[in-house]
């Protein structure tokens, strides 16, 4: 190993993700090659990035990472083409590529020369996308082009007191100022902008990714993201019932040793978004939320809607799971969509992509309705109709166009409160409840919740080795 992964924060970070012992440097000798304005009289070791490879519990892995104390990080040609070398090795050997961002930006010395090196880095991560996992963690700047590096990649992760990811900084924006409205720090880009999947200290960080490889597969080929499971398959989950509002601890309860790992969790709150494991096996979980409660019991109300934001992140997630063949389940409970003039502006097409994300998905899908199901936002929400494979549904569900108390009164406007009262009861009954829905094939299976958990888990048992073909295109244009 060279003497430029020893003692620096950028080399630090590479030891503390990786496996003991098991990192391996490439293009240590590397420096800037540019001269103009007196370049080639400082010192640039490995042009301010570490790249090589290592292992994390078992799984090779890609690392590059930015050295603050070189040149400020700034990415020159021969910078940008060691990270793009990176990724030619990834995708060739079918394993993750991870980064971490500590960067001033594009060196102003090397001008189009580094521009163009860094327009193929761009090139790479898109032709990667979907091929091998990318992760993406902030300590630092990233700003301006640099940004799009963490929207081109799967999953990104922000230091909450250092890192700054923006295009235009705070101060830059019209009628803004830092002090005013920081659009720069980790907290707006987890909650409001959704690029940023979880926020915390360095230490954390690292610690979460480690979680994350360990649950995805290497490549879109190569599965290695099964393990033992030491859960009993048919164990009971008496108190899921509970959960109907936050479904993030019905999803724990779900999973093998309750292992639930959610991804931007800030952000579309009304939509929950992770990885759980079952049987082993990892699967990609999407659920609505109505309620978040935090570790004191306080309780935070949600809309049980589609939104704009809940649907994109899913939409992503979902495209996600699909491109690399991890299974999908989902736990609907929506009463319809977001209801607001600035939801309007984008809900149609929000929902758009998210109906076009579940019913393009190829992989094996589960859904149960475990609360409500109404309208169209129910049709979106991984429905028979849509493709889903299997679907339960609990006793309490209600799945039709709305509320049965609704229904009567559109229905029966004219007619006194006990003849709606009455029509109710009748329309619950024909058109509403679980068992009508089963009637009618749009139910596979009606549940008790405390069976859930081997339910799902037989259902993805029997889909395992699913198969279904596509109309022959290029590609969809949702």
């Amino acid at each position: 190993m060279s003497n430029n992964a020893t003692e620096n924060s950028a080399s630090k970070r590479i030891f503390a993700l990786l496996d003991e012992g098991s990192f391996v440097e490439i293009g240590s000798a590397i420096t800037a090659r540019n001269t103009d304005f007196n370049l080639h009289t400082k010192e640039t070791p490995a042009d301010g990035v570490i790249t090589g490879y290592g292992i994390i519990d078992g799984n090779l892995v890609y690392v590059y990472s930015q050295d603050a104390t070189v040149l400020h990080g700034s990415i020159g040609e021969m910078h940008a083409k060691k990270i793009a070398n990176l990724y030619d090795m990834a995708m060739k050997m079918g394993a993750p590529v991870i980064g971490f961002i500590d960067c001033a930006g594009l060196r102003l010395q090397e001008a189009t020369d580094a521009l163009e090196a860094f327009g193929r880095l761009y090139h790479k991560q898109v032709m990667a996308s979907g091929v091998v996992p990318q992760i993406t963690a902030i300590f630092g700047m990233c700003g301006g082009g640099l940004s799009v590096i963490p929207g081109l990649t799967d999953f990104t992760f922000m230091e909450r007191k250092s890192g700054r990811l923006f295009v235009n900084s705070p101060n830059a924006l019209e009628g803004n100022i830092e002090s005013k409205c920081d659009t720069a720090n980790a907290q707006y880009q987890a909650s409001i902008t959704g690029l940023v999947d979880r926020v915390g200290t360095e230490a954390e960080i690292l610690s979460e990714i480690r979680s994350l490889i360990s649950m995805l597969p290497s490549n879109c080929e190569d599965d290695a993201s099964y393990e033992e499971c030491l859960d009993d398959l048919n164990r009971l989950c008496p108190n899921i019932v509970h959960a109907i509002g936050d479904t993030g601890i019905a999803l724990s309860e779900l999973s093998d040793q309750n292992i639930f790992f959610e991804t931007k969790r800030e952000f579309g709150k009304e939509m929950v978004t992770g990885f759980i494991r079952l049987n082993g096996m990892t699967i990609g979980a999407v659920a609505n939320r109505s309620e978040i409660y935090d570790a004191e019991g306080n309780v935070e109300t949600l809309k049980s809607v589609l939104t704009v934001d809940g649907c994109k992140k899913a939409a992503k997630f979902i495209n996600f799971c699909d491109a690399f063949s991890i299974p999908v389940l989902t736990l609907t409970n929506v009463t319809g969509f977001d209801a607001t003039v600035e939801a309007e502006k984008e809900i149609a097409a929000a929902v758009s992509k998210l109906t076009y994300a579940f019913a393009n998905a190829t992989v094996p899908k589960v859904n149960v309705i475990i609360g409500k199901a109404y309208g169209s936002a129910y049709v979106t929400m991984n429905s028979k109709s849509l493709g889903a494979d299997i679907v339960y549904a609990w006793p309490s569900a209600q799945i039709g166009m709305m509320d049965s108390m609704l229904a009567a009164k559109i229905m029966y406007a004219d007619s006194d409160v006990a003849t709606q009262k009455e029509k109710a009861e009748q329309y619950q009954e024909l058109q509403v409840s679980p068992i009508s829905a089963a009637r009618r094939g749009y139910v596979d299976t009606i549940i008790e919740p405390e069976n859930t958990r081997k339910y799902v888990i037989g259902a993805f048992e029997m889909l395992f080795t699913k198969r279904e073909e596509r109309p022959s295109k290029k590609h969809g244009a949702i």
